[in-house]
């Protein structure tokens, strides 16, 4: 089977995972609207997070506590072997979680994809510290983007005045 091939299987196998678990998610919080991050890589590959733009306000952060924004874990999706610190990630859905502490982020990368699930840190594929600052304009709703750059895809959090990033590396 021919690279293009390959790729295309993947991304096809990827996207009925993703229509597979939309259900169970969408019955977690039936009123979450999802809004989705994507990264395409030189080479076609896509790596996308999909998550719940929850308002700062009305979504309270706990320093030592994995993120879960309207109550549904973040879910990244990845076409390529991927590394986050030295972990490698391989092709599949994950779920993603910031944990915010007071001076430093960390993100946490778990196999448990099964809607409904807790959190259960013997899970993790991967776990990376985040850099972290400030920013002058607080933002009303959490915002997750990506920076493309070559075979790195780094990953963007902001909600109110922090803002975390880790970089993916495609393999």
């Amino acid at each position: 089977m021919s690279a293009p091939t390959v790729s295309r299987t993947v991304g096809l196998l990827l996207l009925l995972v993703f229509l597979a678990l939309t259900p169970g998610l969408a019955a977690q919080s039936s009123s979450a609207t999802t809004s989705t991050a994507s990264c395409y890589l030189d080479d076609g590959r896509q790596v996308y997070l999909r998550y719940v733009p929850v308002a700062t306000n009305k979504e309270k952060i706990s320093n030592g506590k994995p993120m879960i924004p309207g109550g549904v874990p973040m879910t990244l999706f990845t076409e390529a072997q991927l590394s986050l610190g030295s972990s490698v990630i391989p092709v599949g859905a994950y779920t993603v979680y910031p944990i915010p502490a007071r001076d430093h982020w960390t993100l946490a990368v778990n196999k448990n994809v099964t809607p409904g699930a807790t959190y259960d840190e013997k899970q993790d594929v991967a776990r990376a510290p985040m850099e972290t600052a400030q920013v002058a304009q607080p933002s009303d709703a959490l915002e997750i983007a990506f920076a493309h750059v070559g075979e790195r895809c780094t990953l963007r959090v902001y909600i109110g005045k922090t803002a975390s990033f880790a970089d993916f590396t495609a393999k």
